[in-house]
């Protein structure tokens, strides 16, 4: 059996902890050294493997506050399981038809503040590159506690560290409480702390384990990417990072004190407790807290003049992070999966249905008049239906529009020595016969090299395997000298104002310029507003 096998039937209980199959444990398994303590790893087709790694101490005693470090611990820590994820309100991804992500474990707990580490070799004098990852799921789920985010391919194809990195969120890492419990000051932002920790632990740790402290790269997709962009405006982070990608993620604007605010009280409402008891909160029962976190709809990072001091990329890019080379990216059609995941109805519109189901989703779009914009998508796309231009232009004010602007504002900032480049994954799914397009997650399993952990997402096929590779190749390559090119790769070059050069990922790859111009002049002729915020 060999590995991408192995990846079809991943998990396996033991101490009750889901791990992964295919681990050999025992008298020759790796151990090593970290600041809070030694640590027993297990090995993986040659690769040593680390599993819930704490990088912070239990968060319930300090509910609400940032992160503290571990107490240290005497003798060998096994570390062959991954942590618990954090709590969220729901129990992990279930079982849905068509394309969809492997399922996570269920386990939650306040006790969350935990990382992985794929290493080829451990205390051999070798400075690897190091790959930072954090999840999806917004600021309100998700977890990396899934085949999917597996590291082992990555290291065996580029001879990297591979970290990733579980920390609170929803109401536990963004709850706004500094105008009701003062103490809690920091409490609108605790989340993105979790993850300043968490690269610290990698800046005092990793070398360890092979990697590099002052080659750190992190990546994200969706809110991990978003994260990562919120990371790059925060003080506390400066220097613990030294190349970005961000995936299909986007933080503009940061939310207001008063926005947050106004979600805090939609929390406490659901709690029906007073703001005069908000203090409260910290005692509350887990479960309780789960359940109101639904209420807010929406978390996320918090301009509190304290973590964060500014918008992460407005009105410009953020200064703190001009030097540090990025890559930004989306999928052509990321909506097909956000939306028509969770309403089949989008699939069926016709021309005559089409504007009503529009107007539902037309934040984004301002006031464009819907028909005008129906009648320029039928003009720039003959051949398109009604459900694919309901896509395309949802994908296009929705999710598109952010990343354009931060590339933008890089490309302004750093034209005299370029560093910014950008990607749209354009190759299509064949899951469901092609519906889904391009969708939002697709670039996960291929950036990780993961096509086999993910049969309902980009399959494990031929062109799979070799986009997996390209994609892959560029993420090592980006990681060690931070310039994305590498020899299985046309040239890319910086993304500049005038062409507008962007990788299209596909088999093959192309570079071109200005892609989907005609729909990036339409909705940029929308004031744009950050969703959340």
């Amino acid at each position: 059996m060999n590995r991408r096998e192995l990846l079809r039937n991943t998990t396996l209980l033991v101490g009750g902890s889901l791990v992964q199959r295919g681990f050999a444990a025992g008298v020759s398994a790796p151990v090593a050294e970290t600041r809070t303590g030694r640590v027993r790893g297990v090995r993986d087709h040659g690769i040593s493997v680390f599993k819930g790694i704490p990088y912070g101490a239990d968060t319930a005693p300090h509910r609400f506050m940032p992160p503290t470090t571990p107490t240290p611990w005497s003798g060998v820590r096994e570390a062959m399981a991954f942590g618990p994820r954090a709590p969220q309100p729901n129990s992990g991804r279930t079982a849905r038809t068509g394309y969809a992500q492997p399922p996570e474990p269920d386990a939650v707990s306040e006790d969350c503040l935990y990382l992985n580490v794929w290493t080829p070799a451990i205390n051999d004098g070798r400075k690897r590159p190091v790959l930072v990852y954090f999840h999806g799921g917004a600021y309100s789920t998700g977890s990396v506690n899934s085949p999917l985010y597996d590291g082992v391919n990555l290291c065996r194809r580029g001879d990297v560290v591979v970290v990733t990195v579980n920390h609170r969120l929803n109401l536990f890492g963004y709850l706004y409480l500094a105008d009701l419990v003062p103490e809690l000051a920091d409490s609108g932002n605790v989340g993105q702390l979790d993850l300043v920790l968490s690269l610290e632990w990698v800046r005092d740790n990793i070398a360890n384990f092979g990697g590099d402290p002052k080659r750190v790269l992190i990546f994200g997709q969706s809110g991990g990417g978003a994260k990562c962009a919120t990371l790059m405006g925060m003080p506390a982070a400066h220097g613990l990072f030294h190349r970005v990608v961000t995936m299909s993620g986007q933080q503009v604007t940061a939310s207001r004190r008063e926005s947050a605010a106004a979600r805090t009280d939609l929390v406490l409402k659901a709690l029906n407790l007073p703001s005069s008891r908000a203090a409260e909160l910290r005692t509350m029962p887990l479960a309780q807290l789960i359940e109101a976190s639904r209420a807010a709809g929406y978390y996320g990072p918090v301009k509190d003049g304290r973590t964060l001091q500014r918008d992460p990329f407005d009105p410009d890019a953020p200064p703190l992070s001009a030097s540090i080379p990025m890559i930004l990216g989306n999928t052509h059609d990321e909506t097909r999966y956000l939306v028509g995941g969770g309403d089949s109805s989008t699939f069926e519109l016709t021309w005559e249905t089409l504007p009503a189901k529009l107007k539902q989703h037309s934040q984004f779009l301002g006031n464009l008049d819907l028909a005008d914009v129906i009648r320029q998508y039928r003009e720039f796309y003959p051949a398109y239906s009604a459900v694919d231009v309901f896509f395309a232009a949802v994908t296009a004010s929705r999710s598109w529009r952010g990343q354009l602007i931060e590339a933008e504002r890089r490309a302004a900032q750093t034209a005299a020595q370029p560093h910014t480049w950008v990607y749209e994954l354009d190759w299509k799914t064949p899951i469901d016969g092609g519906k889904w397009g391009a969708p939002h997650t697709l670039d996960i399993p291929l950036i990780f090299d993961n096509t086999a952990a993910a049969d309902r997402m980009s399959g494990d096929g031929p062109d799979a395997r070799t986009l997996a590779a390209t994609m892959s190749s560029t993420l090592i390559a980006f990681a060690r000298t931070g310039n994305p090119n590498h020899a299985g790769l046309p040239h890319w070059s910086p993304y500049s104002l005038d062409k507008r050069e962007t990788m299209s990922f596909d088999v093959p790859a192309r570079l071109v310029n200005d892609p989907r111009g005609r729909e990036r002049r339409l909705v940029e002729k929308v004031p744009y507003s950050q969703p959340g915020t």
